[in-house]
């Protein structure tokens, strides 16, 4: 079972937007995904056009009193696309779970009953805390996007370092999928030059699909919808859909 932390603790990166977007593109493809919200402010969630505040029981059920997965998972109504929702309360996981045992393999094992899926995306919260921790432990692979802007890699090698300890000493499996380009604006020197800049530093490791800046993919979680359902002819559309394709084509190169 393929499952893909999107993780970078810079917060206003697109990582939120990816997540969502890339699911809602891999469902339209056929595959059926699971959406684990692994942040507090539950904005994939929302984003998918889940109420957080109707919920009865939520992936911090999960994590803290091990709810059964099939009690906490939501379908949607896109296409392949169900999640396993985030409400506020998770804010507190972190610390009531920081005196339980295997702490750091909570996530990994509720997602043990997942076999129905094709694929299952982590969006990890904007830190490198327990909940980051524990997605890093349940995920065999990483996505990282990077916003094409002046301080695009600071806290970059924070994130590399804690990926590396993690694979030392918790999951030796994780690796690094790629790097995504998000918000990129080529007519100005700046994310012209950011793009550069990653591209020479990681090479093939930066998905060839780049995400630009969209006032679409802005727009759309606010609806409760992924870009591919709330404008399929705007630009943000055509590049996430391309990103889709370029995700499921690295993985099938891995495969062979």
């Amino acid at each position: 079972m393929k499952v893909t932390a999107i993780a970078n603790q810079k917060g206003g990166v697109g990582k939120t937007s990816t997540c969502v977007n890339l699911c809602a593109g891999l469902g339209l493809m056929g595959k059926k995904i699971l959406l684990v919200d692994m942040d507090p402010q539950s904005n994939s969630t929302s984003g998918l056009g889940v109420e957080r505040h109707g919920l009865d029981v939520s992936i911090y059920d999960m994590l803290v009193d091990e709810a059964e997965l099939d009690r906490c998972v939501v379908p949607t109504h896109w296409k392949g696309v169900h999640v396993l929702p985030s409400t506020i309360d998770l804010a507190g996981a972190e610390i009531e779970l920081v005196s339980v045992m295997s702490r750091e393999t909570r996530l990994k094992k509720g997602l043990e009953a997942a076999v129905e899926y094709d694929h299952i995306f982590i969006d990890c919260p904007p830190s490198l805390g327990l909940l980051t921790l524990n997605s890093l432990v349940a995920a065999n692979s990483i996505i990282i996007p990077i916003q094409c802007e002046y301080y695009a890699l600071e806290g970059l090698s924070q994130l590399t370092k804690t990926i590396e300890l993690v694979k030392s000493h918790l999951n030796a499996s994780l690796q690094l999928d790629g790097l995504l380009l998000t918000m990129q604006d080529m007519r100005t020197r700046l994310s012209k030059d950011v793009a550069e800049e990653v591209r020479a530093r990681f090479g093939d490791k930066v998905f060839k699909a780049t995400i630009p800046r969209n006032v679409r993919i802005s727009e759309a979680p606010s609806h409760g919808m992924p870009i591919q359902y709330y404008d399929p002819s705007s630009p943000g559309t055509t590049a996430y859909n391309k990103f889709a394709k370029e995700v499921v084509k690295r993985w099938q190169s891995k495969e062979a």
